[in-house]
């Protein structure tokens, strides 16, 4: 496991983001762990955060123009990853977002930012249905872009309805590169590492095994 990923999953744990446990999820599935990314909610948190996302871009080797975060809690995590990229790479990083509702005053629009051209990366928090990233790629599209890949900070490696899961289906749907900070099997490594989470290692070990993808 890189660096940036048990950096991640202990900056996680520090901020109460990330719990071990039982947890009831909205499928009804009973977790052994919850990620929640709204932990995050401090100016030194979200810069981390955004140092987080410029390591595992970086990583991928992806090529791209420009970010996109999609309202809401794509814009945040835009602003911080542009920032962290620029610092770490010297290049400027375009970033944009969009609006809820079109703003029909003023320069008007559903987009604000970077003009929304070349290729795009996608920059979110969590994908559960997919739904989010399925609405950008509307937006993407129809502003004459294309969508290269979309970066989460955590995948489950859940399979949903069908053997995939929502990444998944992503990626066999439009074909994007799928950059994650972090995923499950790097949850169960940490724990492996880790004296005290023995416990926590097996029940996840045993729930990636019930639920999890086949990648």
């Amino acid at each position: 496991m890189t660096d940036y990923r048990q950096n991640f999953i202990q900056f996680a744990l520090d901020h109460d983001a990330l719990k071990f446990g039982q947890f009831t999820l909205k499928s009804g599935r009973i977790s052994p762990y919850f990620f929640n990314a709204g932990a995050f909610s401090t100016g030194a948190a979200l810069g981390a955060i955004g140092a987080f996302y410029a390591d595992a871009i970086i990583a991928s080797g992806l090529e791209f123009d420009v970010l996109f975060g999609p309202a809401y809690k794509g814009i945040p995590l835009a602003a911080a990853t542009s920032i962290a990229l620029a610092q770490k790479t010297g290049h400027a990083i375009p970033w944009v977002f969009n609006r809820k509702e079109a703003k029909d005053h003023g320069e008007g629009g559903s987009l604000v930012g970077s003009p929304l051209r070349g290729r795009v990366l996608i920059i979110d928090d969590v994908i559960t249905a997919g739904t989010a990233i399925r609405e950008s790629l509307g937006l993407i599209d129809a502003a004459g872009a294309k969508a290269v890949g979309v970066t989460v900070m955590m995948d489950r490696q859940e399979r949903g309805q069908t053997a995939l899961s929502a990444i998944g289906e992503l990626q066999r749907d439009y074909g994007l590169a799928v950059i994650t900070i972090a995923c499950l099997d790097d949850l169960i490594t940490y724990c492996d590492e880790n004296s005290g989470l023995s416990q926590a290692r097996d029940r996840m070990s045993a729930y990636r095994a019930h639920y999890g993808t086949s990648t």
